[in-house]
């Protein structure tokens, strides 16, 4: 995807919908010193250029008893088969997040269950039975220390 320039009054509105995606666009507008209407397309234009992806609740797994997070690195035996393997992956409801990464790992997971032995079914009859998966790492996540979306203000114009 192609970069987009995006002004100081852009940057603005997603600072806020980043820390409420709720907040309502009037107190945005307030906020930036703009109509409402200018928040509206603003907000419209940052989504049909694909900046904003979608907005969504944030659950704290643990409330609903999953309290078991783990990393886990996995090894693919044929390379040509990452993409096989993670649509494989994505039909495992316990993987929250999927990525391929560089290193000794061609692909890292993100797992949530609801104890110790979840996380040992999961890992032997879901993921390891994927026929192109060779060998896994898993770190089980003691404590998030925190979790946020990407720095905007950094974001040159």
């Amino acid at each position: 995807m192609a970069k987009v320039n995006i002004d100081a009054i852009d940057r603005k509105i997603l600072q806020y919908l980043i820390k409420n995606a709720r907040m309502p666009f009037l107190e945005i507008a307030r906020e930036c010193g703009i109509s409402g209407a200018a928040i509206h397309q603003r907000v419209k234009k940052l989504d049909d250029a694909g900046v904003i992806l979608g907005s969504q609740l944030e659950v704290d797994s643990s409330a609903l008893g999953f309290d078991v997070c783990a990393i886990i690195g996995i090894k693919i035996s044929d390379p040509t088969k990452n993409f096989e393997t993670v649509n494989k992956l994505k039909e495992i409801p316990e993987i929250v997040e999927c990525h391929f990464i560089t290193g000794s790992y061609n692909i890292l997971i993100k797992v949530y269950c609801v104890n110790n032995e979840h996380l040992m079914r999961t890992i032997f009859e879901h993921v390891l039975s994927i026929p192109c998966i060779s060998d896994t790492e898993t770190f089980i996540s003691l404590s998030q220390a925190f979790s946020r979306q990407v720095y905007v203000e950094s974001i040159k114009e």
